[in-house]
């Protein structure tokens, strides 16, 4: 299922992906504020993107990752991952650092804010960042998300320390 927005082009994420992915999910500067990345090794990449594969491929998938295109450049990727109800998705996105600051991931979130609402009846969204990774929040914000939830703990993948974690949330009425 692809989603057409203004300036790109939202395509089911697979191992055709896998050069370009390990790209942006291996990157330092790109992964600072990620739980689970970077990936180090191109096989946790290609596990990755095996299992989004297999989920495509259910009738009724728990998550849905994307990959962003623009001008038919992989750029970067967008997610919702749905809770057992399909009553409320996690959205989730990462942009390669080029491509900062452009609007993609605002773009791309839209989108599948859009088709969740239509097409799976999601009626909360909700969104975690590190504290300080102000572009994403400030995304979450673009999307009409408020801030609902603020915890210690988080652990970033690079980080050995304690993180402060910000909740966001948009709720369909």
């Amino acid at each position: 299922m692809n989603i057409s927005t203004k300036r790109l082009l939202l395509v089911p994420l697979g191992p055709q992906y896998l050069i370009s992915t390990h790209k942006y999910a291996s990157d330092v500067d790109n992964t600072k504020y990620m739980v689970h990345l970077p990936n180090m090794d191109i096989s946790e990449t290609k596990s990755f993107l095996v299992k989004v594969q297999e989920e495509w491929q259910k009738s009724n998938p728990q998550f849905y990752e994307y990959a962003i295109l623009l001008d038919h450049e992989h750029i970067g990727a967008i997610s919702i991952y749905l809770n057992k109800d399909n009553s409320e998705g996690e959205l989730g996105w990462i942009i390669s650092k080029k491509y900062w600051g452009c609007g993609f991931a605002t773009e791309a979130a839209n989108e599948i804010i859009n088709l969740a609402k239509k097409e799976l009846k999601v009626n909360k969204f909700i969104a975690h960042c590190d504290s300080e990774n102000i572009a994403s929040y400030r995304v979450m914000e673009k999307l009409g998300m408020e801030l609902v939830n603020k915890t210690q703990g988080r652990r970033n993948k690079l980080s050995d320390e304690d993180r402060e974690d910000l909740m966001y949330a948009l709720e369909i009425k």
